[in-house]
């Protein structure tokens, strides 16, 4: 279940976008993992979360999307470790929340002005 929203902010240069920038709160959201058959074997790890960095803006002014890397960090139950996104972390059977960080970085160059929208997808898996 979906959260909060997260919002990118932009560094003072305007290269970066992200919502590790000041004042950009995380993503945020619930999740369940729930299996019988590891409940009845005991298992530890059936489950892996990540939240894989998306390829490109979901959408974005005329030539926001060039020259842009995109990371994304993701933390458990309020750990205050940033875990990269294409790093799946082995979770057991129960509920967490989850915060999301997505960052942008244009190299080189600057964002042109507009609107931007992001999508991280949390795998649970």
């Amino acid at each position: 279940m979906i959260g909060n929203t997260g919002v990118m902010k932009a560094n003072p240069s305007i290269n970066i976008f992200g919502s590790k920038q000041a004042g950009g709160p995380s993503a945020s959201a619930t999740i369940t993992a729930s299996s019988l058959l590891c409940t009845l074997l005991n298992l530890i790890d059936c489950y892996s979360v990540s939240t894989p960095a998306t390829a490109a803006f979901t959408s974005a002014p005329s030539g926001g999307d060039t020259n842009v890397t995109f990371a994304s960090v993701f933390r458990l139950d309020g750990s205050g470790l940033d875990i990269p996104g294409s790093s799946p972390q082995r979770v057991t059977n129960g509920t967490y929340t989850i915060q999301v960080d997505l960052t942008a970085t244009k190299s080189p160059g600057i964002f042109p002005a507009g609107n931007y929208q992001g999508t991280v997808t949390v795998l649970c898996e």
